[in-house]
């Protein structure tokens, strides 16, 4: 443990294991799961070529923004802001971007622990060579049948959340850095193990053209607003989770140069994840637009063709429960380290409390899938509606405060020490980005994705 400024602080052991950290926080459901049945839903190409710009033009700053106030801060979410307003005299309401960034987080998670429970099922039906020699349809059926049973979800559900927990109540460096530091390299080169498969066994042509031959024709303002809160969701940022984490980063990191590397990072998994996923897909003649279960159903046919199938399934879905894990951990430091800041708590007792908070809540996905798969609110199912108000409002809402306020309210001399950028013409750049483009650009989607939600009731 270090000491800054009279608050025990935990601090990451090096600068590889807050970028193991950080990637595997941004590396998990957000890109293997998400990513490629979001593309599929949204016209290939156009989509790709749209997150992409958002990733960079957007994603990198607020990324650099987030962990830019979490190291000068050095404490929890709500806290960095409070002490801000004692230091620097920043009105104390700006605390709200804390506080969103902990709700955001915990609804995320009530999902995203759902969806984990299905990756442990699949280790246990890889293990139990379940897919071996089905029909393409009979491999579908697994996994329709197994969301229609809410029994089995709750289990898996309740397996996973009770996993996590157990690492949450450890030293944030202790409970992810060791174990990111070895998993998720491994998981990018099995991905991409799988994809030079795919190049001899898969349509890879078809999916090329599917994944960047762009066509205006496909892009609509629901395009754009996907577009940009994947890139939020993608990389863990507009909640507060990068922030917390870079409260623990050592000041003689280079701030710039790791979030460059970060975001690269992630989005070269998130497409490498859609070219696992899409010749397989265009091989059988598969629906692109299959929703929440698309690895699911696609990646056990290329798994029970493969020489040594059953073994790749099984490393391959340990190693993305690993990845889910972490940015699970992700997901719920910023409510724990408030918790244990403001009351005085140990971590074992703020973990009782959040994670079970985010299990209850993850009743309403399990639920989503069987029992109240008829239930429309604002035309999408109750999972729908959480996916859609966490991803599409909060994320572009609590990334949209974190640009204004690392912009316009932080004072210049504290973000010039703290990005340690060498020329003064650099620095400039990244004041009117963060000052002027991003913020309209986050304000405009926003508004837009506002708008798209209401619409649909």
């Amino acid at each position: 443990m270090t000491t800054h400024n009279n608050y025990i602080h935990s601090q990451w052991s090096s600068r590889f294991v807050f970028l193991m950290a950080v990637i595997g926080s941004a590396v998990g459901l957000g890109n293997i799961w998400r990513f490629p049945y979001i593309v599929g839903e949204n016209g290939g190409a156009s989509f790709i070529l749209i997150y992409l710009a958002f990733v960079f033009l957007m994603g990198l700053p607020v990324m650099a923004s987030e962990i830019m106030l979490g190291r000068h801060g050095k404490r929890s979410t709500v806290g960095i802001f409070t002490r801000f307003s004692r230091e620097y005299g920043t009105h104390s309401g700006w605390k709200v971007i804390g506080v969103l960034g902990v709700i955001t987080g915990v609804l995320i998670l009530s999902f995203y622990s759902v969806v984990a429970g299905w990756i442990t099922f699949y280790i246990y039906a890889s293990a139990t060579s379940t897919f071996d020699n089905l029909t393409t349809q009979a491999i579908s059926n697994i996994f329709d049948e197994f969301v229609g049973n809410p029994e089995r979800l709750i289990l898996w559900h309740t397996i996973f959340m009770a996993i996590t927990a157990v690492v949450f109540i450890r030293d944030i460096n202790a409970g992810i850095g060791k174990v990111v530091s070895y998993f998720i390299p491994m998981l990018f080169f099995l991905m991409i193990g799988i994809v030079l498969y795919n190049v001899y066994y898969f349509d890879m042509s078809a999916a090329l053209d599917f994944m960047f031959v762009f066509d205006w024709q496909k892009v609509t303002a629901q395009t754009v607003v996907v577009a940009l809160s994947h890139a939020f969701f993608s990389l863990s940022i507009g909640m507060g989770a990068v922030m917390v984490y870079g409260s623990y980063l050592s000041d003689k990191v280079p701030l710039v140069s790791t979030a460059s590397m970060i975001v690269i990072s992630d989005t070269l998994v998130a497409l490498v994840a859609a070219l696992m996923i899409f010749p397989i897909l265009f091989s059988f003649n598969l629906e692109t637009g299959q929703g929440a279960g698309l690895i699911f159903k696609t990646l056990p046919i290329a798994f029970a063709q493969m020489p040594g199938g059953i073994a790749v399934a099984i490393l391959f879905f340990v190693l993305l429960f690993i990845a889910a894990w972490t940015s699970s951990l992700s997901l719920v430091e910023p409510a724990l380290a408030w918790i244990v800041e403001r009351s005085g708590w140990t971590r074992a007792k703020a973990v009782v409390l959040v994670a079970g908070l985010a299990w209850l809540l993850g009743l309403v996905t399990v639920f989503s899938f069987n029992i109240w798969a008829e239930l429309k609110i604002k035309g999408k199912t109750p999972f729908g509606l959480i996916d859609s108000l966490a991803s599409n409002i909060m994320l572009p809402l609590g990334g949209l405060l974190i640009i204004i306020f690392a912009g316009w309210v932080l004072p210049n001399a504290a973000s010039m020490a703290e990005l340690k950028l060498k020329r003064d013409f650099v620095y400039r750049t990244w004041r009117i980005v963060v000052r002027y483009f991003c913020p309209i650009v986050l304000f405009i989607i926003l508004l837009v994705g506002i708008v798209k939600f209401f619409d649909n009731a």
